[in-house]
């Protein structure tokens, strides 16, 4: 008899344990935060995310009524575009775009799109934070040891000799504040974005400020950056991104990283293609509106994807500060304070990339919520992101 009690006794001590054991994983498993799987991406109710489904239509509609009024054909946007600069040409691959096309991911989950967030288009100076990302994963890896080291002590092909360049570091490429002297592919740094007075005498024989005093978004610079990249990482950097980043968080294989069509660049006996920055001469990052979205999410998660540390989260800390000469302006991610402030959006932790064209990622950490808008009038950007938000529950 004690036999059998003892028995049934560790028949139900057995039960019991196995039962906690499942309902601790469920626990650990409705816990955990989700990350979107290679080639699929669940969608949950935006009612059950949390929103308030007829603020949050009015906010895509508001998107989709406000799309950019350049040309559909981006090469022709470009060239009107940019047409006050001296000598501009286009120089490397151009795409005719889609229409508006946007994402909202809150909690991990697609809680809204509109469009075809499935089409590759140019996605311009977004490019600069993937730049600057390829930054970070060197940093990570100790290819450079400190962004605050000249980068003459790892390019020594010339672009960072005399007085001024040598002074040059990584952190100055990084937050546009190097102004940087000299010419890169053809294209000399004063004809990219010149001021609004003068002509080019004046430009040319300006006077240099000491480097990290004062931001300039210039996209010789920011080449300059990805040439230097590439010289330290010595392997094409869409490779370095695809093997390090975006294979990682399940992108699609349809996105590419183009350069001029003469950037070409030997590196240890092999030619390799330098990358731009951004489009507004051609080429930078062509991408569709799905991994744009995967991208922002693997910020909003401070850079783990799926129980794996892609990116430090000392990098993204970093690479999301004011910088000391733009308040405005991280490592080529743009903060929602300072004189570029949306004045719609209280809320200074929010920061985002963007490209011409009106090309958007939007990381609100807060709401765990990435916004992606492509093809939106740029001035409105800040008046949709308020909108959104008072969708928010």
């Amino acid at each position: 008899m004690r036999l059998i009690q003892s028995a049934i006794t560790s028949s139900f001590i057995a039960i019991f344990l196995s039962s906690s054991a499942y309902a601790m994983q469920a626990k650990e498993t409705s816990d955990k935060a989700y990350f979107p799987e290679t080639n699929q991406w669940q969608t949950k109710p935006s009612e059950a995310l949390g929103f308030d489904q007829s603020k949050l239509n009015e906010a895509i509609n508001f998107a989709k009524s406000n799309e950019y009024s350049g040309s559909r054909d981006l090469r022709i946007a470009i060239l009107k575009g940019f047409e006050r600069e001296p000598f501009h040409e286009v120089l490397g691959p151009t795409k005719k775009r889609g229409g508006p096309t946007g994402l909202i991911i809150k909690n991990g989950y697609i809680a809204a799109q509109w469009g075809n967030p499935e089409r590759v288009d140019m996605t311009f100076s977004v490019t600069k934070s993937y730049l600057s990302t390829i930054a970070g994963l060197a940093v990570d890896k100790q290819l450079i040891k400190n962004v605050s080291d000249p980068v003459a002590n790892y390019v020594w092909s010339g672009e960072f000799e005399g007085r001024h360049n040598s002074k040059v570091t990584w952190e100055h490429l990084l937050n546009q504040s190097s102004d940087w002297s000299g010419d890169l592919f053809g294209i000399k740094d004063w004809a990219d974005r010149p001021p609004r007075e003068g002509d080019i005498d004046d430009w040319k024989n300006r006077a240099l400020n000491e480097p990290g005093t004062v931001m300039e978004y210039n996209d010789v610079r920011v080449n300059l950056l990805a040439y230097s990249l590439l010289q330290t990482w010595r392997k094409p950097l869409p490779m370095v991104l695809k093997e390090n980043l975006m294979d990682a968080i399940g992108a699609s294989t349809t996105w590419r990283w183009f350069g001029y069509d003469h950037a070409w660049v030997t590196v240890d006996g092999m030619q390799m293609k330098s990358v731009t920055g951004g489009g507004h001469s051609g080429g930078g990052i062509f991408v569709n509106t799905v991994d744009q979205a995967r991208f922002g999410l693997l910020f909003a998660r401070d850079g783990q994807w799926d129980g794996q540390q892609i990116i430090s989260s000392e990098w993204i800390t970093r690479a999301t500060q004011s910088s000391p000469a733009n308040e405005s302006y991280g490592y080529m991610w743009w903060l929602n304070k300072g004189p570029r402030k949306w004045e719609q959006v209280a809320d200074e932790s929010i920061y985002y990339a963007a490209g011409f064209g009106g090309n958007f990622v939007v990381i609100d950490k807060q709401h765990d919520m990435v916004i992606v808008t492509r093809w939106l009038e740029p001035n409105k950007i800040g008046e949709f992101v308020d909108l959104v938000l008072q969708s928010v529950k």
